[in-house]
């Protein structure tokens, strides 16, 4: 604008406008430096081992979650089903690794429980150091039909502590949390077992010593071992002391992770690494989880339910950041940790109920 001396009034002169060829120009100039953008990452993408190697490893995150079909569009769909299976194959490989179970439980009984921070590159997480693992029973649902938030399960018992157990039938990610994958022992019971007593399964867990069992068993084999507390999950990743996952093309996607191990002392460490929470923590892969575990003396470990499932709860309190939107997920079994495990009663609310024929699907309603 400019003053003009006729009245003393200021007049505004109108602005000059861009000319449409200008504006083209500039819009074809977006467009071109766009595209090469774009092309340059479709080639790195697709056609570079670096490239290569993320493109697999956002597939291996997808397929941990529930949009699982969308890895299709990274590898193919057949790429999708070999690596699917190969991963089953590597996992129970994995779980045939044979363990020496060299652990030397120390003389001095120490009952401390403490809870520690981990951080990594993209993630935050917390580790929770159980040294007597006698402490440690395996608690399952007390509501009929349905799974129980972790919290709620450590509030009922009176438990000092407690994390997510294994794996059960999920549909669509969004579940009621009751139909165990496995077996689920407690107290030295087999409480279930979704196979024959000479079906193997993959389990986590502790025989009547507090030795940590983690591996490919026969339920029948696991009662002649003296298990005492066992759920089934994948894979074991350390054993005698030794890493199992190569690197991290082969640690199975970011995500969510919930782990149990060993030291040779006999301590038990639960690792829960928070993750799909951009600006927080993104997750974590079995590779990262390995060398944690590995710098804090772990000779076995194996890999526990994740995903929006991962919970540590401590004094009462939930210690880390679940990923689920809906707030805790409801469960079939959780590790927990007592003043006074002898105490303990677990029920088996699976008993007298037609498991073959019950439907997973149906929402649970709040136990609050």
């Amino acid at each position: 604008m400019y003053l003009n001396d006729y009245q003393g009034y200021a007049v505004a002169q109108p602005a000059r406008s861009v000319p449409k060829r200008r504006r083209k120009v500039k819009f074809r100039f977006f467009v071109i430096v766009f595209m090469l953008v774009m092309s340059t990452f479709g080639i790195w993408f697709y056609f570079t081992s670096s490239g290569t190697n993320w493109r697999y490893m956002l597939a291996d995150t997808l397929i941990t979650t529930q949009h699982r079909d969308y890895a299709k569009y990274l590898i193919g769909q057949s790429e999708l089903d070999r690596r699917t299976d190969s991963y089953t194959k590597q996992f129970n490989d994995m779980g045939l690794v044979k363990d020496n179970h060299e652990i030397a439980m120390g003389t001095k009984k120490d009952n401390a429980v403490t809870v520690e921070p981990v951080n990594g590159k993209n993630f935050k997480g917390y580790m929770m150091f159980v040294h007597n693992p006698q402490m440690i029973r395996v608690v399952t649902t007390s509501l009929q039909g349905q799974g129980e938030q972790i919290l709620s399960m450590v509030k009922r018992t009176g438990a000092i502590a407690g994390v997510n157990g294994g794996a059960f039938d999920d549909p669509n990610y969004d579940g009621n949390g009751f139909r165990p994958i496995g077996v689920v022992m407690s107290g030295g019971k087999l409480l279930y077992s979704d196979g024959g007593m000479e079906d193997p399964v993959n389990v986590v867990g502790l025989d009547k010593k507090g030795i940590m069992v983690a591996g490919r068993y026969k339920p029948s084999e696991l009662v002649k071992m003296g298990v005492r507390d066992a759920v089934t999950f994948q894979p074991k990743f350390i054993v005698n002391g030794k890493g199992l996952v190569k690197n991290e093309a082969d640690g199975w996607g970011i995500a969510p992770r919930t782990c149990m191990a060993q030291t040779k002392d006999g301590t038990i460490i639960f690792l829960v690494i928070d993750g799909r929470q951009p600006g927080y923590s993104i997750g974590a892969t079995l590779f990262d989880a390995q060398k944690l575990l590995l710098e804090k003396g772990a000779v076995t470990a194996a890999n526990l339910d994740g995903g929006s499932s991962s919970v540590l709860v401590h004094n009462n309190e939930v210690v880390n950041r679940p990923s689920s939107s809906y707030g805790m997920r409801y469960l079939p079994t959780a590790f927990l940790v007592f003043d006074h495990p002898e105490k303990v009663t677990v029920s088996n609310m699976w008993n007298g109920v037609d498991m073959a024929h019950f439907n997973s699907a149906n929402k649970p309603f709040s136990s609050k």
